[in-house]
This record gives structure tokens, C-alpha cells and sequence, in this order.
């Protein structure tokens, strides 16, 4: 299934330059996005029992009027190709793949309280200055309180643990060898 929805994707980023509407489709897929996270939206889309046109009929309701033209005519496409239970993962190819065109790096920052714009804007000065990301970094914040303090950074395959409760787990390691 990924592999078609690369495909679905590819499509949809290429045509978006063509006509320079790049930004304006990843806004129309980042709230398709924000929708598809909903469990009933989502098994209406994977339901077989309904029929392609009731599932066009409910996107036409939801984003009808406010989502670009080639964005509607795409979600069209994919329903009448039957591929519509693909449509998250393909909105998840879509962005993955403009991210990687505008070179901009996905970071995960979870804290064990919320993070100032000062902490934040520091931790990405160091990111870039270390060479470790692009100029372009993309922050998802969260807070987990079981961290005690300090922060997780995740981005790409990678993980950095500066929380205490990480540091305490290394403590009780060592202590037990």
C-alpha cells in the first residue's frame, strides 16, 4: 500500500509545481490530515459497505469550498480508482515528500513541561549550529510529565534523551552492575 501512495503522492507534488500550487495543496492535505486523524472518518473511508459517491459526498461536505480545485479533483480521482482507504497514508506521503523538497526537518520535542519560544528557538540554533538539521526545522511539541525534567528530541531515526528519568534509569543500571 505504500508504495501506491508514493505514487499518489509523486503525482499530486508534481502536478502542484506545474501549476504552483505546491503550498497551497500541503495546507488542503495538512487539514485532510488533521480530519483523518478522526476514527470514524477513518473507517468511513475503509468501509466496503459504503459506496464511493457517499464517501465523495462526505469530503465534498467537509472541505467543499474551502480546498483548492486540484485538491478536490485528486481526492475524486482516488475515489473512483477505489484507493480511497489510502487516502491518510497518502496524505502522509504527500507531506514527507514536500518536506524533503523543501528541505525542511521533522522534529519531535517532548518535554516534561511546556517549552518558552526562547528554549525552543535556542534548541533549534543548536541543531543548525551542530550541523545535526537543516535551517528548516519543523517543531512537534509535547509534554510528558513521566520525564521529570529535561527534554527528547526525535528526528528522523534518531533519538536524544536529555530527561532525568532517562538519566535516572542509566543511574539504577549501574548501580545494579
Amino acid at each position: 500500500m505504500s508504495r501506491v501512495a508514493s505514487r499518489y503522492a509523486k503525482a499530486l507534488v508534481d502536478l502542484a509545481v506545474d501549476q504552483g500550487k505546491l503550498e497551497d495543496i500541503y495546507s488542503d492535505i495538512t487539514s485532510f490530515q488533521k480530519v483523518a486523524e478522526n476514527r470514524d472518518f477513518q473507517m468511513m473511508l475503509k468501509s466496503p459497505i459504503i459506496k464511493a459517491d457517499k464517501k465523495g459526498k462526505v469530503l465534498d461536505a467537509i472541505f467543499g469550498g474551502k480546498i483548492d480545485e486540484m485538491t478536490s479533483k485528486f481526492f475524486e480521482i482516488v475515489l473512483r480508482k477505489g484507493r480511497e482507504s489510502a487516502l491518510p497514508i497518502i496524505a502522509d506521503a504527500f507531506i514527507e515528500q514536500y518536506r524533503n523538497m523543501k528541505n525542511v526537518s521533522s522534529v519531535t520535542l517532548t518535554s516534561a513541561t511546556a517549552l518558552s519560544a526562547d528554549a525552543l528557538e535556542a534548541i533549534k540554533s543548536k541543531l543548525i549550529t551542530d550541523g545535526t538539521l537543516s535551517k528548516n526545522i519543523e517543531f512537534q511539541t509535547k509534554v510528558d510529565a513521566s520525564l521529570i525534567g529535561g527534554f527528547r528530541l526525535e528526528f528522523g531515526d534518531k533519538l536524544y534523551d536529555a530527561s532525568v528519568a532517562y538519566k535516572l534509569e542509566q543511574l539504577k543500571k549501574q548501580l545494579l552492575n
